[in-house]
């Protein structure tokens, strides 16, 4: 008995996925995984905290961005993610976009790492956001409490540098403002006394 053709994931499939499971299409094949943890969330909402009222809003920095959180980007009928933050320029997106999925591929797109999609946003969806022309991208590691950013130049990612919650710095493409790498990350919990 002939085996049935299968065809690859699309949008279909991700409006069709059970509700409270985050899906994405990678390379066409579906995605499942369950809603981030509640630190993954804390970061995502601390980074938007940090870049919206300088670059969204204007206020203590230049303005001139659309900020976003998990919209639907398609990039290919095999590649519809939703990133965990992405901002577009307003130079060269004068309206936010308003399609879903959305098309226009972002000028910065931020990854929070967590176990279950470390190496997917490292390798796979770092690859595809280089060829599909995303000029920035940067990682947030909740587990090494840290920051890296990646600027596209001549097809491959260079890092401008990396940080960690100690350190404050100026990254591309939000160097008009120096951000408190800190602030990115919920609070450690409190080291234990020592035993008397």
């Amino acid at each position: 008995m002939a085996e049935p053709i299968r065809r690859p994931a699309g949008w279909r499939e991700i409006l069709e996925a059970p509700e409270g499971l985050k899906a994405e299409v990678l390379g066409g094949e579906l995605i499942l995984q369950p809603r981030p943890r509640l630190e993954h969330g804390m970061a995502q909402s601390n980074l938007t905290g940090l870049v919206t009222p300088p670059f969204s809003f204007g206020d203590g920095g230049p303005g001139g961005w659309w900020i976003a959180i998990e919209p639907d980007l398609c990039f290919d009928a095999g590649h519809i993610v939703s990133p965990d933050v992405v901002g577009w320029r307003r130079e060269r997106v004068p309206t936010p976009p308003s399609e879903r999925p959305v098309t226009t591929i972002p000028d910065w797109i931020c990854e929070i790492l967590s176990p279950a999609t470390r190496r997917r946003d490292r390798f796979e969806k770092a690859e595809l956001y280089l060829r599909s022309g995303v000029p920035f991208y940067w990682l947030v590691d909740l587990d090494a409490r840290g920051l890296e950013a990646f600027e596209a130049v001549d097809g491959r990612w260079l890092r401008p540098g990396a940080w960690t919650a100690e350190q404050s710095a100026a990254v591309p493409p939000f160097e008009a403002v120096t951000i408190d790498i800190g602030r990115l990350f919920p609070p450690e919990p409190p080291t234990p006394a020592p035993p008397l």
